[in-house]
């Protein structure tokens, strides 16, 4: 049977997002036979096996952060995660956890599933832009697109548009109780029109555990009674500099005091959906690329259960 216009369900994974949730999810007393901890490989196993059998992807990328802070959005905005960088210059991040970061990836590769990165890009613009491609491919082809974007982070939200094909799986209380969140979700929980919206939501209430630190007291039902009223961010931002559009003072006030705070933020929230991501066969595989490689990885860090339900799921078709 030759492939559809859209060639089949894309799974995007947030591949951070994931693997950060398996290591404090799940215990450390998961050792491999040496006792070094490999709960966050674990984890992020189960999680993908799961994913693979509940939503049967034609096709799966892991989207990597190749810069976890890139330079683009320090430079609109200093404060952009500067609280994570470590001595070292860094990420602060647990160093049990950067210890499993390798074995995902041999793994990984071993299975034949699709890993990607961009030097200079997080790995929510490697989503971002691989929804984008395929979006534009299906539309080409005459079909639709299916996209899912698996994230634990709120900051994908921004992807949602149910036109274009495009939802996210949230998997903020574990991906057993994911939530599938398209426009009606995002209408319904923070008020705001799709994932333009919600990008919008996010530069006026900020995120202090990205360093961004929105408009003072603005908060994020005020933000979207804003949005709601004003349309957008810009239409926000021209109706307080209008003292005619009847924003109330003390919002007004408060917006224009933010005023470079708000030419910077977003470039830094919004995702680039034109990075430079390599081309990458995401084709789902049916079995292991390398058997040979996986078995050693099964041997060396005890992670027979987990990848057996890798394996059975690839396998179901």
């Amino acid at each position: 049977m030759p492939p559809s216009p859209a060639r089949g369900r894309l799974l995007l994974l947030d591949a951070a997002s994931l693997y950060y949730r398996a290591f404090h999810g799940v215990p450390a007393t998961l050792t491999a036979p040496d006792g070094t901890p490999v709960n966050a490989v674990r984890g992020f196993l189960d999680a993908v096996a799961h994913l693979v059998a509940e939503h049967r992807p034609a096709r799966l990328v892991a989207c990597w952060d190749d810069d976890w802070r890139p330079a683009f959005r320090v430079a609109a905005l200093p404060s952009y995660k500067a609280h994570r960088v470590g001595a070292d210059g860094a990420e602060d991040a647990p160093a049990q956890l950067l210890a499993q970061v390798p074995v995902i990836v041999d793994v990984l590769a071993a299975l034949g599933l699709a890993r990607v990165g961009c030097p200079g890009f997080e790995a929510d613009d490697v989503a971002a832009t691989l929804a984008a491609r395929a979006v534009r491919a299906a539309r080409a082809a005459g079909g639709a697109a299916d996209v899912l974007v698996v994230s634990g982070d709120r900051d994908l939200f921004q992807l949602v548009d149910d036109a274009a094909g495009v939802r996210v799986l949230y998997v903020g209380r574990g991906v057993r109780r994911a939530e599938s969140v398209d426009a009606a979700w995002l209408a319904q929980r923070y008020g705001v029109a799709g994932g333009t919206g919600y990008a919008d939501l996010a530069v006026l209430r900020g995120d202090p555990s990205d360093g961004l630190p929105g408009v003072a007291g603005i908060g994020e039902r005020t933000a979207a009674a804003l949005l709601a009223r004003f349309g957008d961010l810009a239409g926000v931002r021209a109706a307080a500099g209008d003292p005619g559009a009847g924003v109330p003072g003390g919002q007004r006030r408060r917006l224009l005091e933010a005023a470079a705070y708000l030419d910077a933020a977003p470039a830094v929230v919004r995702t680039a959906r034109d990075a430079p991501v390599p081309e990458v066969d995401d084709a789902l595989p049916v079995a292991a690329a390398d058997p040979g490689a996986l078995e050693e990885l099964v041997r060396r860090w005890g992670l027979g259960s987990s990848v057996q339900r890798v394996l059975a799921a690839l396998a179901a078709g």
